[in-house]
This record gives C-alpha cells, sequence and structure tokens, in this order.
C-alpha cells in the first residue's frame, strides 16, 4: 500500500528547494521522521524464524505524532485511557468553526490562535451550561482540534465531545440538561464564542490584523447527540496521533503526480484529487502543529484540577437507577517489537529476536 513515507522520499527534495530557507523546524522534523519511519535510522530488531531460519529485520516507527503509518499502538492506548474515564451517561459532539477571514491569522499565528479557538469553545459551553435555564452546572469536554477538510485543505475547528448535564456547583447532584432535545441554544453559543475569540485575540495582541465586519457575522457551531460518546472517541481517535490523510485513501503516485481520494461532505459521493508531489506536500504539512501545541485538551469535569469531582460524578450517575453505565470496553492489544510474530516467509514459525540494531543517530561517528 502507498504510504505518505514513499511520497515524502520521492518529492521530499523538491519540495525543499521549493520551499527553501522558509521551511518550517517542525516541518523539516515531520519530512525527516516520515521518510525514515520503519528504517534502520530509528534501529529495530533482527529477528530468526524458529521454524524455517530465515532472518527478518524489524524496524522502529517514528513515533511522530503527525505519521500516518505507526499511529496504530498509539490511538489504541489513548482511546484505552479516554474510554476508562467517560462518565456514564449521554454525550453531545459541539464543533466550532474559525470563519474563512481568519484563517491567514490562524496559520500565521497557530500557536495562539489555536489556543485562543479552544479555550473560547470551552468557555463559551461552560458560561452558557452554568445557567440555569439550561444545565446550571458545570460539563466535563474533550476537545481535538482539526485543521483539515478531507481534501486537506486548510480549515480549522475543533471539536468538544460534552457530557450531557454537569455536576451541581456544590457537588451533591448530577444536573441533566434542562431541554431533552438539546444541551445549549446554538445560536446563543455561536455568539458567546465569537466574543470571546474576539477578547482572546485582542489579549494576545492580534485584533488589529482581524476585518472588523467578521465581528457582526454569525459564526459556525454546530451540535448533536452522540450517544454514549465511545463512538465519537474512535473518530476523534484516528486523526489524536496523524493528520490529514490515512495512507488508505493514497491511490496513485508517479514521477510528478500524487492522487487520492476523499468523500464529499455534502454529496458523499466519492472524488478523486491529483496535484503534484509538492503540493500534495504543501497541503499535507500546512496541518503540522507547532512544537509544544496541544492537539488535545481537557475542560471543566474532564480536566486535572477537578479529578475529585470527575469521580464525585461518577459516584452520583452510578448510583442513579435511570442511568445504566456502559459496559467496559474490552482491552486492547497494541502491537509491538516485543510481540512474537508469525515468519512472513513460512506462516508457520515465530520470529524470535537475536540481535537489537541500534539507531543512527545513536552510532558513533
Amino acid at each position: 500500500m502507498l504510504a505518505v513515507a514513499e511520497i515524502i522520499r520521492l518529492h521530499g527534495a523538491a519540495y525543499r528547494a521549493h520551499v527553501g530557507d522558509r521551511l518550517l523546524p517542525s516541518h523539516a522534523r515531520v519530512l525527516r521522521d516520515l521518510a525514515a519511519c520503519r528504517t534502520a535510522y530509528f534501529g529495530g530488531q533482527l529477528t530468526q524464524c524458529d521454524h524455517c531460519k530465515r532472518q527478518v529485520y524489524r524496524y522502529h516507527s517514528c513515533g511522530n505524532r503527525h505519521c500516518p503509518t505507526c499511529h496504530r499502538p498509539h490511538t489504541e492506548r489513548w482511546l484505552e485511557t479516554q474510554c476508562a474515564q467517560l462518565l456514564p451517561c449521554p454525550y453531545y459532539l459541539v464543533t466550532f468553526t474559525l470563519p474563512r477571514e481568519l484563517r491567514a491569522l490562524a496559520f500565521a499565528h497557530q500557536r495562539v490562535v489555536y489556543g485562543v479557538l479552544m479555550r473560547s469553545a470551552a468557555a463559551a459551553l461552560q458560561r452558557l451550561a452554568a445557567d440555569p435555564r439550561y444545565v446550571g452546572a458545570r460539563l466535563g469536554c474533550l476537545a481535538v482540534l482539526h485543521t483539515w477538510t478531507r481534501a486537506m485543505l486548510y480549515h480549522p475547528h475543533v471539536h468538544l465531545l460534552v457530557t450531557a448535564g454537569g455536576l451541581s456547583p456544590d457537588g451533591t447532584r448530577w444536573i441533566a440538561p434542562k431541554n431533552p432535545a438539546f444541551l445549549v441554544p446554538v445560536q446563543a453559543l455561536s455568539v458567546i464564542f465569537r466574543a470571546k475569540v474576539c477578547a482572546g485575540l485582542r489579549r494576545a495582541g492580534l485584533l488589529d490584523q482581524v476585518p472588523p465586519g467578521i465581528w457582526t457575522t454569525p459564526w459556525v457551531v454546530h451540535a448533536q447527540p452522540a450517544g454514549r460518546g465511545q463512538r465519537v472517541l474512535d473518530y476523534l481517535g484516528r486523526y489524536v496521533f496523524r493528520i490529514a490523510i490515512a495512507n488508505s485513501r493514497l491511490e496513485a503516485m508517479t514521477d510528478d503526480d500524487v492522487t487520492f481520494r476523499y468523500r464529499d461532505n455534502r454529496t458523499q459521493e466519492e472524488r478523486h484529487v491529483t496535484l503534484t508531489g509538492v503540493e500534495f506536500l504543501e497541503r499535507f504539512l500546512q496541518h503540522v502543529l507547532p512544537r509544544g501545541c496541544a492537539k488535545v485538551r481537557y475542560y471543566g469535569l474532564w480536566s486535572a484540577a477537578h479529578r475529585a469531582d470527575r469521580t464525585r460524578a461518577r459516584t452520583l450517575l452510578t448510583a442513579l437507577t435511570l442511568i445504566a453505565a456502559p459496559p467496559a470496553p474490552a482491552p486492547t492489544r497494541a502491537s509491538s517489537l516485543g510481540d512474537l510474530p508469525r515468519c512472513p516467509h513460512c506462516r508457520v514459525g515465530t520470529l524470535i529476536v537475536i540481535a537489537v540494531l541500534r539507531p543512527w543517530w545513536s552510532r558513533p561517528p
């Protein structure tokens, strides 16, 4: 199967030449890590089949959080942790999108604007939820940042998995939403979100770079029920340890072009896009986050500061006879180099480690 790493190996040099000294350090590291993923650069193990005695090299993954090849074990561990933290209650998925007019500013100041986006979304939700007309309690929020469309275009937005209800201010009751049809009114949520982003950009000294008309136009906020949260976690988990595109959507690569497919969000039709190798890498790398920028953040009951409140909420919810706790997810076993896989040659024997290969960057000159 074609992989992003192969595209980088073939077209990476042309992309570096195209960008020149404008190549960001974070982009340079992604290009290096993904191109070397599961090669001798990162070291590995030499194994031997205990049946046919054939030897097989098994190289380490790069571990880069943007790599579409080595994300599975990380994703499985993350999902297992998040599922264990899910409270036994209904959930909502709420999505906040930055307007088109702010995208250039967001790309130029990613660390600041992404932080403003995520904090403003969570704060707007908590403010409305605190109103007794809607909930009157503190919610639990898991926020995951996305910056792409299915066609890998730049489109910064944040998904929040939110508890349908929250802990009362005195910590003695679990309070469900007053209206069973919605958590909070989306139109009011959009207005508060817009105001909080405005305030955040003002504090960051970036407000003068924003077209003033944007503060009087509607902003897009979407909310929908999310069941018990498991399916939304599965969806969000796909992109916590990789970005924009999976290797399975890559269709073809030549010395000049790369073709991939995606499903149109409106028509649900499958579409195909062909870009030059440099254009493909430009689209891919614009979603690489700067060093230290957190893609996943926790607010309200899910924040570290409210761990005791989350435990209290779980106790209250479990005690409610009308809300049954979902069954615990079956533990998943992430594959690793410590496993004993079948021999790819004879399909009978087991591969046994006979030597450890040091990574190139750790070897003495």
